[in-house]
């Protein structure tokens, strides 16, 4: 039996457009599968697998943990694998990733994640200032010096000798008087004495 050519020509299209069909979608499907940047982030540290981009552009990632730079701009071509190790910490970090595909933005990644405080990271206790006490002074120290008012009587002005012609002091010694008022004194007695007998004899003389 023989096959008209009109039926080869017509089967060799569809057999053409079967297989630009199927190569059109392994092509649209390419893309879909690369530019894999896969990351996970934990209490201690950040794991980067970036994988199945084009080596033939210049492709770029950054990442930063609370704004600080934890990995600055580096370069990178088919795939990229790093772990960075995070800074101890006591509270959530906040980790950003950065990727810029040089093939075009709609392959780049701008992405956040949390990382967690660990569960031995020991918490801050709060500082409480002491005052601290006056020293006292010790037993061996040596004693303060004497106010003025203190100080030896040796310091202070002798006190002025009494005058020998002061009338309020009392005059000691012997004086060259003395046998004058003895004599005196006994001449008084003597007299009373007489006066006395004469005045009892006149009176016997009357009786």
């Amino acid at each position: 039996m023989t096959i008209p050519r009109r039926s080869w020509r017509v089967a060799g299209t569809f057999a053409a457009a079967t297989v630009a069909g199927l190569t059109g979608a392994i092509l649209c499907a390419g893309p879909a599968a690369a530019h894999t940047p896969t990351w996970a982030v934990t209490c201690t540290d950040v794991n980067l697998d970036l994988t199945a981009y084009n080596g033939g552009v210049t492709n770029q990632v950054t990442v930063t943990v609370d704004g600080k730079d934890l990995l600055p701009t580096q370069t990178f071509g088919n795939e990229f694998h790093k772990k960075l190790e995070l800074p101890q910490h006591d509270k959530e970090l906040t980790v950003h990733l950065v990727v810029k595909a040089g093939d075009g933005d709609r392959y780049s990644k701008d992405e956040t994640k949390t990382a967690p405080v660990c569960e031995d990271t020991p918490k801050p206790t709060p500082t409480v200032t002491e005052s601290t006490p006056a020293a006292e002074p010790s037993e061996d120290a040596p004693a303060p010096s004497a106010s003025p008012s203190e100080s030896s009587p040796e310091s202070a002005p002798a006190a002025a000798s009494p005058s020998p012609s002061s009338p309020d002091l009392a005059e000691t010694g012997s004086s060259s008087a003395t046998p004058v008022i003895g004599g005196a004194a006994v001449a008084v007695l003597l007299a009373g004495g007489g006066i006395m007998w004469s005045v009892r004899k006149r009176r016997t003389a009357q009786n």
